[in-house]
């Protein structure tokens, strides 16, 4: 049997500025990263990317834009681990005081490449502002913790 998970990322722009939370060392994934997280069954991926963007900003995005697919398979496991990532340049409502998963910024999209952040977050970050759609395809051996292939294309 095959376990598969899926996730949604929305970045949330605005001009020359994107929303992105820095979370903390104890949330996991520490640094600046995009809002997101797990699909609930039966909800769509738009829908879990809405509602996630909702859960940790306060903004209902809109107008959603399919950037691409971050995708990391472990076939030792038969593991697939799935994210759908999204950009929204319209939303509306104001910013939780108190933010479940980290601090909000909007950060200017040319600086933020310098913020503390994981690696593959800041592999697939430029992705969300070009022209098309992305895949990034990692197959991946969680006992040796060694990445067997890794591809990112443009389609």
């Amino acid at each position: 049997m095959i376990k598969v998970d899926l996730y949604t990322m929305c970045l949330v722009q605005d001009g020359d500025k994107v929303l992105l939370l820095n979370r903390p060392s104890k949330k996991g994934f520490p640094g600046y990263i995009g809002a997101g997280g797990k699909v609930d069954f039966p909800e769509s991926l738009t829908e879990g990317a809405i509602r996630e963007v909702w859960e940790e900003t306060g903004l209902r995005v809109k107008d959603l834009v399919y950037k691409g697919l971050d995708e990391y398979v472990d076939p030792k496991q038969n593991y697939r681990y799935m994210v759908f990532n999204y950009l929204a340049q319209s939303f509306e409502g104001q910013l939780l005081t108190d933010p479940p998963e980290g601090e909000l910024f909007w950060v200017p999209i040319n600086e933020a490449l310098n913020l503390p952040m994981q690696p593959w977050f800041k592999r697939r970050f430029p992705l969300f502002f070009e022209e098309g759609t992305f895949e990034i395809y990692e197959i991946w051996d969680e006992e040796n913790q060694q990445t067997l292939k890794d591809s990112v294309k443009k389609i």
